[in-house]
Formats: C-alpha cells, structure tokens, sequence
C-alpha cells in the first residue's frame, strides 16, 4: 500500500493548521505543515505530495477581504504548479479559510486553467457578526471522493465572512446543475431553513463546493474539529457514543490516495 503524503499550507494568520496536521495523521496519511513562502521558492516540493489542504484560519489578517491576499499570492506565484498537481489526478481540500481562497482564485468551483474568473464569491455573514456553532451538512453529490455520499454529518462553523454569493440566479442554477455544490446547511432531519440552520445566508444554503472532478472540496465548517467522540459539543450526555462525523472526509481522502496511487 503506498504511504500518502499530505501538505498543510502555512501563511500569516492560518490558525488550524496543526489540527488539520492531526486529522490528516489520524486517517492515516503522513502529514507535513510547509509556509506557502517555501513552496514559491522551491515549486518542486509539490510533486512529493497526493494531497494539499489549505487549513482555517485568518490568513494575512482577513485584510481587504476574508482569504484574498493569500488567494492574489497563489494567483501570481503558484497557480500553475497548483493547476499541474489538479490535473496529476491529486486531491485539494479547503477548509473556512481555505475554502476561502480556493474560491477567490478560482480553482472552485472550475478547475480548468482557461477557467479562473471568479463567478462566486464568500462574503460577509447576514447576521454582520461573528457565527461560532454546530451545523447539521446533508451531502449534494456522489461523486466527491472527500464525501460519503448520503451521509448527514455534524460540523462546527466558525467565520464572519461565510455567506456563498453568485453574480447571478444563473450561475447558482449552473452550481446545482453541474454538481458543484457539495454541501447544504440543513436541520438534524435534513431540512434547508433560515439562520440560525444557514449560519451566514449562503445562497442557497451552500456549505461547500467540488469540482467537476470531485477531487477538489472547500467548505465554511471545519471537520479537524470533529476527529474524535469527545469532541462532540454534548458527548457526555448523549446514551450512545458520537461518531466523528469530521474525520470521515480525511479518511476518505486517504483512502483514494491509496487504491490510486
């Protein structure tokens, strides 16, 4: 069985990179945290990796907007190399932040080079706060290879600046329509609702995207917050012990590396 190997993407401001280090680890891969400023002096440390994450955080500060300095500096200096790690049939995973700046360079929902204009973007929460909870994420997609298809799962957000937005009806009618969108916010009984369900008004309760591929997701909530039971918000109180709902994506993720590679 051949030994996956996972980059974590370290800039100023990134605040869950060890966690996600962990989560990677815990599925089984050999995780390595690397600051992207290592990366665009030597490109070549890409090709020894299956698998890249761009973590949470608060990359540069959120200045200008939540995740755009690290997304120009991917733009500019390793888009390409990016692009040729997609295109090796080689995963990417962006969480909050990361989803973040997957968005605003353009690798999601397109994944194509003559592709990179962005037609979404990840703005400002309706409630103009702050949105720290647990949401219920009901999977839209059986061909994202992060996700079990059919499976609920429970997920903490953490962000201000979460709230999916297209330029218009026709380009969200385009995301459902060619299977972008890889998670809804909904109750605990799959329904969509109003906030507090969607904790910042994503247009149509869009939590996460893939894309045509399915090797590459970014969501707003964070799965390394949720790898082991009691990491569950009321593990003590509940009769039966809670799954790590969090853990299932990295799994997944390691478990393509495998069979593939």
């Amino acid at each position: 069985m051949a030994e996956v190997k996972a980059v974590v993407l370290r800039a100023a401001g990134i605040n869950c990179d060890m966690e996600t280090e962990h989560a990677l680890e815990l599925a089984g891969a050999k995780a390595q945290r690397i600051h992207i400023n290592r990366i665009i002096e030597d490109k070549t440390l890409l090709d020894k990796y299956q698998i890249i994450v761009f973590p949470g955080g608060f990359s540069y500060g959120d200045d200008v907007a939540a995740g755009k300095i690290l997304a120009n500096q991917i733009r500019h200096h390793l888009y390409e190399p990016i692009q040729k790690f997609i295109d090796d049939g080689k995963l990417v995973l962006g969480i909050c932040n990361g989803f973040q700046v997957l968005v605003k360079t353009g690798i999601l929902p397109g994944n194509n080079s003559t592709n990179n204009q962005q037609g979404i973007t990840i703005t400002n929460n309706d409630s103009g706060k702050f949105e720290d909870r647990w949401v219920y994420l009901a999977p839209q997609t059986d061909k994202c290879v992060f996700i079990e298809p059919g499976r609920q799962i429970y997920l903490p957000v953490a962000h201000a600046e979460g709230k999916i937005i297209t330029k218009d009806n026709a380009a969200l009618d385009q995301l459902k329509s060619e299977g972008h969108v890889a998670f809804k916010y909904v109750d605990e009984n799959g329904n969509e609702g109003a906030y507090p369900l969607n904790p910042n008004g994503s247009m149509g309760s869009i939590a996460g995207l893939t894309d045509t591929t399915g090797r590459i997701l970014g969501l707003m909530p964070h799965p390394e917050r949720f790898v082991r039971p009691t990491h569950h918000p009321h593990w003590s109180r509940l009769k039966e012990k809670p799954g790590s709902d969090g853990i299932t994506i990295f799994n997944n993720a390691v478990k393509y590396i495998q069979e593939n590679f």
